[in-house]
């Protein structure tokens, strides 16, 4: 069963020994390899045009969704990583793909104790830091020409 943002949630693989279980979720797999992925230079935003859209909606209410992006499969003692990311530019694309794959390795392997199949890394867009100053010198256009009621004052000469 996968959730909204794309992990899995259910069900958990549990390992067992003489002193008892440890049971680890799904999600707790996919934020780890989310957490791991944000920590790259060069990565911007996890997931895709809606994922993100969503994503900012949640950060604006104080939450934060790690597993945005990240989908994963799970067997008893492997996993598999499905990421999606939004790269910066100008930092090679191939790189920072290969530098999200090391990571969420490294992350899973260490973190969560399961060996790592496969990390697919799909880099769906390039955020270019000037789109930023852009929308916001657009948005302060619009609102520098309203008066208090928020509507435009024309003036005739």
């Amino acid at each position: 069963m996968k959730s909204q943002t794309g992990a899995n949630v259910a069900p958990a693989r549990a390992h067992s020994t003489s002193r008892g279980t440890t049971t680890v979720a799904d999600g707790v797999v996919a934020k780890v390899a989310g957490i791991a992925a944000q920590d790259i230079p060069g990565v911007y935003a996890l997931g895709g045009g809606a994922a993100r859209a969503l994503g900012s909606l949640r950060e604006a209410v104080g939450q934060k969704d790690l597993t945005q992006g990240v989908s994963v499969e799970v067997g008893q003692t492997q996993v598999a990583v499905d990421i999606t990311v939004v790269v910066e530019y100008p930092h090679p694309l191939q790189k920072v793909a290969d530098n999200v794959r090391d990571a969420i390795y490294a992350a899973v392997e260490d973190i969560v104790g399961m060996e790592v199949t496969e990390v697919n890394v799909s880099i769906t867009d390039i955020h270019i830091a000037s789109d930023d100053a852009d929308d916001k010198a657009a948005q302060n256009r619009r609102t520098d020409g309203d008066d208090q009621s928020g509507q435009h004052e024309a003036r005739v000469s």
